[in-house]
């Protein structure tokens, strides 16, 4: 099949086409200013950051993975997670950090499970993820050391805590459980 180009169609119909350049033009511009976007500096609560801006979303495909997981207390498993995982739409062109980069992420979660035969679970997962650190294509070294890590999800579990005790205060103060006396 070929292309044809804007001046075989006027040639052939013998009028201007309007338009189709600029939208091109326009099209490619839109590309760059959101690769141009995701690469600027953004501040939030104080911090600079790069990359998407807060409040962006992205939506992923989980290929079939494998959890593989072992009972270390009555209450406690370890558990390990390997798969791949694919963009529900495409990248904009241009945007994102280059193939190879990776990441290192600390992951807190609800993760609730219905048996619903002798071999099958529904499960979902509801949390939050916090990125630790990020290896840039080509470097040999993490942008966090160890003892950097593990500081930060020091602080990250030491904010939790303060959250929900904050949050068990107000339950209290919004509903008071009434005092019960005993007499003998």
């Amino acid at each position: 099949m070929r292309a044809i180009t804007c001046n075989e169609i006027e040639k052939k119909i013998g009028k201007k086409i309007m338009g189709l350049e600029s939208i091109q033009k326009k099209d490619n511009e839109i590309r760059q200013n959101i690769s141009k976007g995701y690469n600027e500096y953004k501040e939030f609560e104080g911090r600079k950051y790069t990359g998407m801006k807060v409040g962006g979303t992205h939506q992923w495909y989980y290929e079939r993975g494998e959890w593989r997981e072992k009972k270390t207390a009555p209450d406690k498993w370890e558990f390990t997670y390997a798969t791949n995982k694919r963009r529900a739409w495409n990248a904009p062109e241009g945007s994102g950090v280059p193939i190879g980069t990776e990441y290192h992420w600390y992951i807190l979660a609800h993760q609730n499970v219905r048996k619903l035969d002798a071999n099958t679970y529904t499960t979902s997962m509801t949390g939050f993820k916090y990125k630790l650190a990020h290896k840039r294509v080509g470097k040999e070294r993490w942008s966090s050391t160890e003892d950097a890590k593990r500081e930060r999800i020091i602080q990250i579990l030491e904010e939790l805590i303060a959250q929900l005790k904050r949050e068990m205060v107000k339950e209290v103060a919004e509903n008071p459980t009434p005092t019960v006396y005993h007499c003998a």
